[in-house]
């Protein structure tokens, strides 16, 4: 597998996967999140140009470099957030939702952040459960950052809060510069996108990994 940036090409696909992969939710009794809108192009553009868009690939497979599933993440508080992570359910169960948070992981630590953050459902199988499986922890009400608590707010606005959702976290080790090295400068994300043209009507339903 291999996780790349996004291009502008791509953009279009990680819809097709969005609109994919909300329709599992629709055997559960949540049309509504089956139904929501992907992503509209401005707004994943928004984050490709951004550099916060990646794509799973399979170039040794007959998809070739065509995604297969996606991330976007924004920098909230002292952690990477994911915003959305999504895999076509054609080529579900091959740990492409684990190697793209993986990657994400990686971006963050590298970018001195201390976690990675997510909102999902507690009772959908391939959401809550499947992130602790993962390494992620609920997070108590008390424990929510500022961010968090922002964004759990404008999720109950878009009416997700009809099933019980939840605030989870993972903790992330330092990444130590080897010994001797010289002094760089720490990588830094982009600016946060959330002003971004249609970003408040969006927002991340935590899909299939």
């Amino acid at each position: 597998m291999r996780i790349r940036s996004a291009r502008r090409s791509d953009l279009p696909v990680l819809q097709d996967i969005e609109r994919a992969a909300g329709e599992p939710f629709r055997a559960l009794g949540m049309a509504f999140v089956a139904d929501d809108d992907p992503p509209p192009l401005d707004l994943l553009e928004s984050y490709r140009q951004a550099g916060r868009c990646w794509v799973a690939t399979d170039p040794l497979s007959a998809t070739g470099d065509r995604p297969l599933g996606y991330v976007l993440a924004d920098p909230v508080d002292d952690a990477l957030h994911i915003e959305q992570v999504s895999v076509d359910p054609a080529a579900a169960r091959r740990g492409i939702g684990r190697d793209l948070i993986a990657h994400l992981a990686g971006v963050a630590a590298r970018c001195g952040m201390t976690a990675l953050t997510l909102t999902t459902f507690t009772d959908v199988p391939w959401n809550a459960p499947y992130y602790a499986r993962i390494g992620f922890r609920v997070l108590r009400e008390e424990e929510l950052t500022d961010g968090l608590r922002t964004i759990r707010g404008e999720e109950a606005q878009h009416g997700l809060d009809r099933w019980p959702r939840v605030c989870m976290r993972r903790e992330l080790a330092a990444v130590l510069p080897p010994k001797n090295a010289r002094t760089v400068a720490r990588p830094q994300l982009l600016p946060d996108t959330s002003e971004a043209s249609g970003a408040s009507e969006t927002v991340a339903v935590g899909g299939g990994a």
